[in-house]
């Protein structure tokens, strides 16, 4: 038989070589179907890159945002900014609602006109016309 100090020596010699994954090896069967479409769809949004479009001056910028309330269609814009890994945000979409000295209305957002880097006139899908990985 051991002693206590013997038994005390021979449970850390055994620690020291034995690496334990604590729950590491218990948390990978818990993950149900749902979290794992929802990482899935979460990998997916962040490696998304939307590219940069061409900046386009004041006028033209203008000509365009005129044209689309004349015809109340609806605009996609590019935002000047950038997001912590230096990319650009996707665009905002939508029609434009009002607009005052310093920006537009575009659904539920103001759009100054200094921050606007590209605008263009564009159709807005309707739910039947998406690609199911569009909306998953």
């Amino acid at each position: 038989m051991y002693d206590d100090e013997t038994a005390i020596q021979l449970f850390l010699e055994a620690k020291s070589v034995y690496e334990d994954r604590n729950m590491m090896k218990w948390n990978t069967g818990f993950f149900l179907s749902e979290h794992t479409s929802l990482l899935k769809k979460d990998r997916k949004q962040q490696a998304k890159v939307v590219l940069q479009k061409i900046r386009m001056d004041s006028d033209d910028i203008d000509r365009t945002l005129f044209t689309a309330r004349q015809n109340n269609q609806p605009v996609a814009i590019q935002l000047e900014q950038l997001d912590e890994n230096g990319q650009y945000q996707p665009d905002i979409i939508g029609m434009i609602y009002g607009h005052d000295e310093l920006g537009i209305y575009v659904g539920n957002q103001k759009v100054g006109y200094d921050e606007i880097r590209n605008v263009e006139i564009t159709t807005i899908k309707k739910w039947n016309e998406l690609e199911r990985s569009e909306y998953e």
